[in-house]
């Protein structure tokens, strides 16, 4: 027990916290939006061409969880708390350490996709022609996998150190580039070939290159950096990545349990009916722009409780850790409204059955209240849990959870005794609401600060 848990009263605290929160909320916005908008792209050129864009891409999520969630969460937690102690060689290093991993991994993914592309393509589809496409937009799309492996590991050295504006900025910047050029290179606009799935191939390639470059002219400025500064990062003391990889690894593992889990949840509804999964991929589409409040309140938080940790500063944990429960709670509320509020103005743009309209319905109902658990819980297992260095709780819990608990229990809902809709959903998401009471006791237990510095 760390003494009486009382509120922070420091206001540069919350200045921080919100300062954050905001920035990573309207960039993991921004973001999503991009991906909105490809699709719409897409299914405005053709059925087939969005097709295959969304096969490939199914290859870019498995990454993005890689690297982001991650790896990346492994340079935030370790590199935070040696931002808290001043150490900014060791920050390079772990960013090296994180670099030099994923790198690894991404020319392996790379080779892959020279080697065997079509095959890459047919793990998701068994149609000649959406394969033949998918081929096509992965030959221009495999050119980013390592330049979007070294984006997103620098974004979270500068989150770690609580620098965050610039990942707005560029995220804004590869909206801005990529829906321009896929609109001109798709269509064939303004004079401008028409390329179909090609074009947005392009497009996607020259807005990740923008956005590296934008963030490596801003660290070499912010830093004063080298040639020679640059090139050490890839000389790694045995200790530090000993280090990183026992804080990252288990992050790894609980981003592939989480995207393997969003896997399965996607093939119970299309099994359950073409209605179920129209109505799924509707709620889910909204929830996933809501749920952008809670994990940026995590991101954040998850910086600011590492960097404390690092300082030393284990007497203001609990104020910060009090305080954070309180802001997820109203964050849980808000997100619960805002689905409530927003459930018909939304599903007025849709053309759906009846059926898949009432299904949709019901989804949402539920998801808002369950985006209060989440918005809860989640924050406190990646945000203070993770922050603290304790990231091998987060990969047992989402084993547990997910397939020990949530997978078993809808599959047995859904094909064995052939429940309503409303019940699978709800056992789709009961962990959110179970995982409050089991993730708080480990909260107050404060098992979970390690000095991994």
């Amino acid at each position: 027990m760390m003494g009486k848990t009382v509120f922070s009263h420091d206001r540069a605290f919350y200045g921080t916290f919100f300062r954050m929160m905001i920035l990573l909320v309207l960039q993991n916005i921004v973001t999503f939006t991009l991906n909105v908008l490809d699709n719409v792209m897409l299914g405005g050129y053709s059925q087939t061409a969005l097709s295959a864009a969304a096969a490939v891409n199914q290859i870019q999520y498995v990454l993005q969880q890689f690297t982001v969630m991650g790896l990346g969460e492994g340079v935030v937690i370790l590199g935070g708390q040696y931002w808290g102690r001043h150490d900014t060689a060791r920050i390079r290093q772990v960013f090296g350490a994180a670099l030099i991993c994923g790198l690894a991994a991404g020319a392996a993914l790379t080779a892959a996709a020279f080697c065997i592309p079509a095959r890459m393509v047919g793990l998701f589809t068994d149609d000649p022609e959406v394969i033949r496409e998918g081929v096509s937009y992965l030959s221009i799309i495999r050119y980013t996998y390592l330049i979007f492996i070294a984006l997103q590991l620098m974004l979270a050295m500068l989150r770690g150190m609580q620098i965050v504006r610039i990942a707005f900025v560029v995220s804004c910047v590869g909206l801005a580039v990529n829906s321009t050029i896929n609109y001109c290179l798709i269509y064939g606009k303004f004079g401008f070939p028409e390329m179909g799935i090609h074009g947005a191939a392009i497009g996607t390639l020259i807005a990740t290159a923008s956005e590296f470059v934008i963030v490596l002219v801003a660290i070499i400025r912010r830093s004063h950096l080298s040639a020679g500064d640059l090139l050490g990062v890839f000389r790694i003391d045995r200790a530090v990545m000993r280090k990183y990889l026992r804080v990252s690894i288990p992050c790894v593992v609980s981003a592939v349990i989480f995207s393997s889990a969003v896997a399965v949840q996607t093939a119970i509804f299309g099994h359950l009916s073409t209605d179920a999964l129209a109505a799924s991929g509707v709620a889910g589409t909204f929830f996933q722009y809501t749920k952008m409040i809670p994990i940026g309140a995590a991101s954040a938080s998850c910086a600011m409780i590492s960097q404390t940790v690092g300082r030393g500063e284990r007497g203001k944990l609990p104020g910060m850790v009090h305080s954070f429960q309180v802001i997820y709670l109203l964050v849980g509320l808000l997100t619960c409204c805002i689905l409530l509020l927003l459930r018909t103005p939304v599903l007025s743009f849709y053309k759906l059955t009846q059926t898949a309209h009432d299904y949709t319905v019901t989804q949402m109902t539920i998801q808002a209240v369950i985006s209060i658990g989440m918005s809860f819980q989640m924050p406190e297992q990646t945000g203070i849990i993770r922050g603290g260095g304790d990231t091998r709780y987060s990969m047992i819990s989402d084993i547990i959870y997910s397939w020990g608990v949530v997978v078993p229990l809808s599959m047995i809902a859904a094909f064995v005794l052939r429940a309503p809709f409303w019940a699978v959903v709800w056992c789709l998401n009961i962990d959110q609401l179970i995982k409050c009471i089991t993730v708080t006791q480990k909260v107050h237990s404060w098992t979970w600060v390690k000095t991994l510095t």
